[in-house]
């Protein structure tokens, strides 16, 4: 049987906005030290501390923004534990992940030289949950303020006369949960308090706050925040997790059969419908759209890996987690009129992680493929695509056999993204695209797919690659379409020119 796609590329919700591709690195685990930090004094090559294999993965597939210290970590860090010189900073134990001692030598400096090597932005959360509205302010002038003031002069104390650019501040994380169990007419009000001392020292980099908001149905807090607090935000963020199981057990991230791989990919596609119904709270309050839905935290969340800490939250990934990122980029490329910036959780060795580390050894996730495909989005004009796609079927229920997004870049090239759910189908794909000043016929079409003989495949330090990137060709058909084989369990990106007009005599 058929699936066909016509791309139309004159109906459009605006531009994909590069921040939607961001990541997440919270003080858990091996995420920040082993993860990214190794320190100045390690065997394991590093720049200034931070581990040299990890940041080449980073900038080759153009990570635009990253967020940190947390996460429930937010809202117990504080700042001032985390700068100076590194033998006189203070120690923590960190409650929410395992109750580890936490030295602080991965601090605001060590963060925003990172942010500079990945020549990405930064995303900085505030401790609302235990911090004082004193504390927060004095964060922003250390980071953003000119020397001349009190926290600048302090931080030129510490080796940094120039401010850095802090592109997004999130007042908050989870405040209905690990930030401070506040309710939503509560924290509306201390919203307000403290982003009112997020000063802006910069007038040319100006500073987007970000309300710690709701997370998956919960649409009573997205409306109490918007009704109160709607005007003095740039942002509000949505948190939501693809689980097959349940909270207690949420399943094995290796171990499992068809049934899991079907029921994980459909609550995935959940986050389609949260988003429009969020969306639609939002519009109540803002019917402009000037307030971004950031969904800062997304990604699958299984049981942790036999032998590991449980607070650790470390997890094998699979071809199964590919198809969920997929999924879930298309879903943010398709609601770019509203969501403005999405983080994966989390970058390295904690939950849907991009990279796994082992020592000096580093492998990339299949997860880390999606990204490197779907980074050709960054940027570009949204286009809306007409899908004819056959049923995937699993014991009464259905999901749509073919997901997929596309968008124009600036040289006028077509995107496609496309991702085959069925574990066992191939899928024939008919590609065509249309506009109001008549047909688009395809002339050079470039593909690549990520998929596997298992539907559990995965990279090991020993088999790193058992799910890479690989070539895949297409049929040109009559009317300049295109006519692809999409292998089962599979994801691919393609991108498509314009044919030329024929040369009139």
């Amino acid at each position: 049987m058929l699936h066909t796609l016509t791309i139309d590329r004159d109906q459009s919700k605006g531009t994909i906005r590069k921040d939607v591709y961001g990541h997440f690195a919270e003080h858990l685990g091996r995420g920040i030290y082993d993860g990214i930090w190794v320190g100045p004094n390690s065997s394991i090559a590093h720049t200034e501390g931070l581990r040299q294999d990890v940041l080449e993965a980073l900038r080759a597939i153009h990570i635009p923004v990253l967020r940190w210290p947390g996460g429930c970590f937010a809202d117990e860090y504080h700042w001032k534990d985390g700068i100076g010189r590194p033998e006189d900073r203070r120690t923590m134990v960190n409650s929410n992940w395992g109750g580890v001692v936490e030295d602080n030598q991965f601090g605001t400096h060590e963060f925003f030289r990172l942010c500079e090597l990945l020549e990405c932005d930064a995303y900085v959360s505030g401790n609302v949950g235990s911090g004082t509205v004193q504390e927060m302010q004095d964060w922003v002038e250390y980071i953003t303020g000119p020397k001349a003031s009190s926290m600048g002069g302090l931080r030129a104390k510490n080796g940094r006369n120039q401010p850095w650019r802090l592109k997004y501040f999130g007042v908050g994380n989870e405040s209905w949960g690990c930030g401070g169990n506040m309710r939503a007419e509560y924290y509306a009000d201390v919203y307000r308090q403290y982003q009112t001392f997020i000063r802006q020292y910069q007038r040319e980099a100006r500073i987007q706050k970000i309300a710690s908001g709701s997370h998956d149905g919960d649409y009573h807090w997205t409306e109490v925040l918007m009704k109160s607090a709607a005007q003095l935000m740039d942002g509000i963020s949505l948190h939501y997790y693809t689980i097959p199981g349940t909270w207690e057990h949420k399943g094995s991230a290796t171990d499992f059969g068809p049934k899991e791989w079907f029921v994980t990919l459909k609550k995935a596609l959940v986050l389609d419908d949260l988003l429009d119904q969020h969306g639609w709270v939002m519009d109540r309050y803002d019917p402009e759209r000037k307030v971004g839905l950031v969904v800062d935290e997304w990604g699958t969340w299984y049981d942790v890996e036999p032998g590991t800490s449980k607070a650790f939250l470390y997890q094998q990934n699979t071809l199964r987690d590919a198809l969920v990122a997929a999924i879930s980029l298309n879903i943010f490329n398709n609601h770019c009129d509203r969501v403005t910036m999405a983080n994966l959780a989390q970058t390295v060795n904690v939950l849907q992680a991009l990279l796994l580390t082992q020592g000096s050894e580093m492998v990339k996730t299949p997860t880390y493929y999606v990204f490197q495909m779907y980074a050709a989005h960054q940027g570009n004009r949204q286009a809306r695509v007409l899908t004819n796609s056959l049923m995937y079927a699993m014991e009464g229920e259905a999901i749509s056999q073919i997901h997929n997004s596309a968008s124009f870049d600036a040289l006028g090239r077509c995107h496609l993204s496309m991702a085959n759910l069925h574990p066992d189908h191939d899928a024939t794909v008919e590609i065509s695209v249309q506009g109001a000043e008549g047909g688009w016929p395809i002339g050079q079409a470039h593909g690549r797919y990520l998929s596997a003989s298992r539907i559990n495949a995965c990279n090991t330090f020993d088999q790193p690659d058992q799910v890479v990137i690989r070539p895949m060709d297409a049929t040109p058909v009559d009317g300049g379409k295109i006519r692809v084989v999409l292998p089962a369990k599979s994801v691919a990106q393609w991108v498509m020119q314009q044919a030329p007009s024929p040369t009139k005599l």
